[in-house]
């Protein structure tokens, strides 16, 4: 035996035969504290007997005969493995009709010729030690009728002689077992064999079955062509009559084999050790069965009880040991063994009396990492006596964890069910007894679970391409995931066509081998996930010319993971019509609140076929998906199978909270109801609650029905108040509101603004200032001060005329404003009022203020009547508006020649009570442009404008007639006309090649800034502006040097281009002074004309 270790070794090479060693063996192991023992070891050596010689005669029977080949092994240990060979060490075949027995014989139902052979050979194989022996070789021969006859007539009569029937066919018979019944015992936990070999003519086939009872399913199995019935793991319940039934066409017969099944002791309840303090009680109990029952007897010590030292504090019991106010020296180790005829069980229980402080095993500081929503298992190992009671604590100041949350375990650990993220933290296990206390800090870290979230997806392709399967996993980033490709539950195949990387497998030029499910598996040290994808491979189809199309609609909508707050919905995608799809749309149906109508719930890309949803609780929900591409959207996939979420508390209140008074004595308190799919629950109401902001009640609240307002009566007048607006339904409240500040109703505001104060700006705007009203005295929101102005009398008359009050607010606390819009030289009268949301208070005393004169506005009109050689005589009407005191008139006017170019400017003053005024001295055949306006202390008013001509010398226009009537004059003009013809047509060709000519080059660098383009937008032209009036003096312009503007004027004089005795066309309507590019002389002005002369005054200047 090695030293200290309790082995016993037997070398049987150098120690002797194995038959010196053959007996029982028993270990015990002893200290100070007690003694174990060992169960019985048998030690037996292995036999392996030699067969008997014999003289084995050769077997002669007749076709269809049947045959027991004996084999009758020599008795070895263990017993040998049979089979049955020929010479060549070949297994002879075994069939229905041929078949080895379990106790090793050959049985033949029936002979046929093919069985003759002198080579039927039995094997007895012992393994124990490596042996084989052989039986002697057994002779069998079949003969026919013929064959047999032929020997009898050799030896016998003619009247012995077979029929021509070569055999005769027969009933089944039972070669084993003998007789109609028979009996087998087993014992428990083996398996049970029962055998059953017919002979008969044609072979029997053979049944099974159990009487009053059915044969155990998983555990029945039939050997040898069903002529063995094994059960294994036979208990009692296997006990009772089994029937095996041979049949043929000829008949059957039954053979009843009576089972019963016998076991050795086992154990109900084996004695455990037993640690307990002093003066404390204990038991141990040592219960055990078998059949028959098994005897129950006790040691100490490895000593039967009934021997062994007396121990007051113990009593045996039967199967019982208690033990009461044990003391140290009570410790000791006991046996129990339970035994029948069919074996024993021997079991040591170590009773251990000691006082200990309790002790934590568990390491400290040990991490534990659980993935949410997972238990999570915190050890807390732990000993003591007496038996430590074990609490947790969570934190630095916890409170011991209670067992409705979490569960205890006897063992010290503490069970988590379902672990969430804020179960994240340090606990702390606590063991006491009464000899002290011990604690070990353990730590806990939630980890988010690892998900697919875009798996492989269903994919059929073609034979030649390439197809790819995605996986993206998401997982806690403090774990490490490694992603694993499957094909049909194994390895990938090893072939470069086949690519991992991150997240996606990509198989090309796909064969039909290829086909299969693949499989993504996601590992991380703590949880693993894997999501699969069928891949079909089809033959290559002709490429039709594809249709472009919206998308088919979604199908297969499912609905998994249902929480009360979320739920996932996967679709399979409709075919997409050869346009990707972009994104899906998911809509959702409240079939309790509003069914019929579908709400927005949401999108994903169009790579993805799984969404997660959030719910809110008490909705109906149905979905449906709608796939969208570059062409459009799809129609809506079927609706979903409903889920209805849970009812909860709402989870807002109501919104738009407001507090105003619709008269000056309550408050009505409004706000947004929400709606049916906000109300989380049934019978939802709403709690209001209100309360004066400035003193010191407490809150009045009422619970109202599902409206949106609720009026309090009795408050006083434009006060404020705190008010909550609380939801509330079935299931409880919403989270507390925040208090949001009404009003209660306002009053017309009690007092005018003081101190009103008009600052004259000038002839046109006046500023006002004013001293607020205090806030009490507005009774209200302040929303401004309202001014009411209106013009009393005039200035000038004196004559009292009413006319409409202009009113003018001003918004918020202002106290001054700006009256604009005043007319000059006029009386006007203001109060103020200050404005709430009610209405205005009282006005101000009324406020009179005078506006000083203005400049005044034009004339009226001017005419110029009564033309002749050498003067013109101006009419006209005074300005409409003076706007003051008129203290002259000024008339301007200067002489326009041929050219257009003006003349000296003569200035003129003109007494204000004067409407009619005469020009002498004028030049004739003149034109003159006048410039007129009035005057008041203030300034000058605006001027209008008028032109004008004298009249013609009759002598000078007959001579101007005779000149152009002169045939020289007329061919000049003929040859100029024609010049200009002839370079029109020059131009006109060189542009339609392309070319460009001098005078487009010249409309391009100048163009007239004064022809304005067509308006877009009413296909009218712009307006012309009148040079004279509206531009700086230019040369050749009739504007005057003040840029003053005429009034009633028209601004398409046609003498301005040149119509009437001075005016000239070419033949297509263009000016031809337009393009003569002729310099002229500069003007007074000194600015540049753009209008050439006619040929007439040119002939006039000549002369």
């Amino acid at each position: 035996m090695k030293p200290g270790s309790g082995t016993l070794t037997i070398n049987i090479m150098s120690e002797g035969k194995a038959e010196t060693y053959e007996g029982v063996y028993q270990c015990t192991a002893r200290n100070e504290r007690g003694a174990a023992i060992s169960n019985n070891i048998v030690i037996r050596p292995s036999r392996s007997p030699l067969w008997t010689k014999e003289k084995l005669e050769p077997i002669i029977l007749r076709n269809g005969q049947s045959l027991v080949l004996p084999c009758r092994p020599p008795i070895g240990l263990p017993p040998p493995i049979i089979f049955w060979m020929d010479n060549s060490f070949q297994r002879l075949p075994q069939s229905e009709r041929v078949s080895q027995g379990l106790n090793g014989d050959l049985y033949f139902s029936n002979v046929l010729p093919e069985d003759t052979r002198e080579d039927y050979i039995c094997y007895a194989r012992f393994n124990h030690t490596q042996t084989i022996q052989q039986k002697q070789p057994i002779s069998v021969k079949v003969i026919s009728v013929d064959e047999l006859n032929d020997t009898i007539a050799a030896n016998l009569s003619d009247t012995e002689f077979y029929g021509a029937k070569s055999h005769r066919q027969r009933p089944p018979t039972f070669l084993t077992p003998d007789g109609n019944t028979s009996r087998k015992e087993e014992l428990r936990g083996n398996v049970l064999s029962l055998e059953c070999i017919a002979e008969g003519l044609p072979t029997p086939i053979i049944y099974w079955i159990k009487e009053d009872g059915t044969l155990p399913i998983n555990r029945t199995f039939y050997r040898n062509f069903k002529k063995t019935l094994q059960i294994v793991q036979v208990t009692e319940a296997d006990s009772g009559n089994y029937q095996c039934i041979a049949k043929n066409a000829l008949g059957a017969i039954h053979h009843t084999i009576s089972v019963t099944v016998k076991a050795a002791p086992y154990w109900i309840i084996a004695p455990q050790n037993l640690v307990l303090s002093p003066e404390e009680d204990g038991t141990l109990i040592c219960r055990a069965n078998g059949n028959p029952k098994p005897r129950i007897s006790w040691l100490s010590n490895g000593v039967p009880i009934e021997i062994a030292p007396d121990d007051p504090s113990r009593k045996i019991d039967g199967d019982t040991i208690i033990f009461s106010k044990v003391q140290e020296r009570s410790s000791a180790v006991y046996q129990c063994n339970a035994s029948n005829e069919y074996g024993y069980l021997l079991a040591n229980a170590f009773v251990n009396v000691l006082a200990e402080p309790p002790r934590i095993l568990t390491s400290a500081n040990t991490l534990y990492q659980v993935i949410a929503n997972r238990p999570a298992l915190l050890d807390c190992a732990f000993f003591g006596s007496p038996l430590p009671t074990i609490e947790w604590f969570k934190g630095a100041k916890g409170s011991a964890l209670r067992e409705d949350i979490y569960v205890l375990h006897e063992n010290g650990t503490l069970e988590i069910p379902v672990a969430q993220k804020d179960s994240t933290g340090t606990y702390t296990c606590v063991a006491r007894n009464k000899l002290g206390m011990a604690k070990n800090d353990v730590h806990l870290e939630i980890k988010d679970p690892t998900r697919i979230i875009k798996q492989p997806e269903y994919a059929v392709v073609q034979r030649g391409s390439t197809v790819s399967f995605e996986c993206k996993v998401k997982h806690d980033h403090t774990l490490i995931p490694t992603v694993m490709w499957l094909k049909d539950h194994g390895e990938l195949p090893n072939d470069g066509r086949f690519t991992v990387d991150k997240d996606r497998l990509v198989v090309a030029d796909v064969n039909d081998d290829d086909g299969g499910t693949y499989t993504c598996v996601a590992n991380t040290t703590l949880d693993n996930v894997s999501a699969s994808a069928v891949l079909s491979v089809v033959a290559p189809t002709p490429t039709p010319a594809p249709i472009y199309d919206v998308p088919n609609p979604p199908f297969d909508l499912e609905l998994t993971d249902q929480l009360d707050r979320s739920v996932q919905l996967s679709w399979t995608p409709g075919d997409d019509n050869n346009s990707p799809i972009t994104k899906f749309i998911i809509e959702y149906e409240d079939a309790m609140h509003e069914p019929g109508l579908w709400h927005h719930q949401t999108e994903v890309p169009g790579t993805q076929t799984t969404a997660q949803l959030k719910l809110s609780p008490y909705v109906n929900y149905s979905f449906r998906v709608m796939a969208e591409n570059n062409l459009g959207r799809s129609l809506p996939s079927e609706a979903s199978e409903q889920y209805l979420t849970k009812a909860a508390e709402p989870d807002k209140n109501p919104t738009a909270v407001e507090g105003l008074g619709s008269e000056p004595d309550n408050l009505v308190i409004t706000w947004k109801p929400l709606n049916g799919f906000e109300s989380n629950g049934p019978g939802l109401q709403y709690k209001v609650s209100w309360r004066q902001k400035d003193g010191d009640d407490e809150w009045t609240s009422v619970v109202v029905a599902n409206v949106s307002k609720y009026i309090v009566s009795g408050t006083p007048t434009f006060v404020p108040y705190l008010i909550k607006v609380q939801a509330l339904n079935d299931a409880g409240f919403a989270p507390e509101p925040a208090a949001v500040m009404g009003h209660s109703g306002e009053d017309l505001p009690m007092v005018a603004p003081g101190n009103v104060r008009v600052n004259v700006v000038n002839s046109t705007l006046a500023e006002v200032h004013w001293d607020p009203v205090p806030l009490k005295s507005i009774r209200g929101h302040l929303q401004g001060y309202r001014i009411y102005y209106w013009k009393a009398q005039s200035s000038l008359t004196r004559n009292r005329r009413h006319i409409e009050k202009k009113i003018l607010t001003f918004q918020g606390s202002k106290t001054h404003g700006m009256l604009p819009g005043l007319e000059p030289f006029s009386h006007y009268t203001l109060n103020v009022r200050v404005v709430n949301g009610k209405g205005e208070g009282p006005a101000s005393p009324d406020k009179v203020f005078n506006t000083p004169e203005g400049v005044p506005s034009a004339p009226s009109s001017l005419k110029i009547v009564n033309p002749t050689l050498d003067s013109l005589t101006l009419e006209w009407e005074p300005p409409s508006h003076p706007n003051g005191i008129l203290t002259e008139y000024t008339l301007k006017y200067q002489p326009i020649n041929s050219t257009h170019e003006l003349g000296p400017l003569v200035d003129l003053k003109i007494p204000a009570n004067k409407t009619r005024w005469i020009l002498k001295n004028l030049n004739f055949s003149t034109r003159y442009k006048f410039y007129f306006y009035a005057q008041t202390a203030a300034g000058s008013g605006i001027q209008i404008t008028e032109e004008a001509i004298t009249t013609v010398d009759e002598a000078m226009a007959s001579r101007q007639v005779d000149i152009a009537t002169q045939g020289w004059f007329i061919g000049l003009m003929c040859a100029v006309a024609l010049l200009i013809l002839i370079l029109l047509i020059v131009c006109f060709i060189r542009r339609n090649k392309g070319g460009k000519y001098p005078v487009k080059e010249k409309e391009d660098a100048h163009a007239d800034p004064e022809i304005q383009p067509m308006k877009e937008d009413d296909g009218t032209f712009g307006e012309y502006s009148d040079a004279e009036d509206h531009k700086p003096l230019k040369k050749g312009s009739r504007t005057p040097s003040d840029r003053t503007v005429k009034k009633e004027d028209s601004d398409d004089s046609l003498v301005d281009y040149g119509e009437g005795v001075n005016g000239q066309f070419n033949e297509d309507g263009s000016f031809i002074g337009q393009y003569s590019g002729k310099k002229e002389k500069e003007p007074a002005e000194g600015n540049e004309s753009s209008e050439a002369p006619s040929p007439v005054n040119a002939m006039n200047s000549f002369v």
